[in-house]
């Protein structure tokens, strides 16, 4: 297994109002895995989401299934 840190990005759909999420897609191939953490506490947990978990949440926000919040 690959020792690699995440390289953390933030939505270019975020309007920037310091409620976002941040996730690291560079862990896909080498652990299957899409790490999330919150923007506003970068030292704080990780959720480890599953790639097809996690592309079926992306898919389901891209068909407003969810909403607003």
């Amino acid at each position: 297994m690959t020792n690699e840190s995440p390289c953390w990005f933030t939505s270019s759909y975020s309007e920037n109002g310091g409620a976002c999420v941040q996730v690291a897609t560079n862990l896909i191939v080498s652990r299957g895995v899409v790490p999330v953490r919150d923007s506003k506490s970068p030292a704080g947990p990780v959720l480890n989401v599953a790639v097809d978990s996690f592309t079926s949440f992306v898919a389901g926000v891209r068909a407003d299934e969810f909403g607003t919040v």
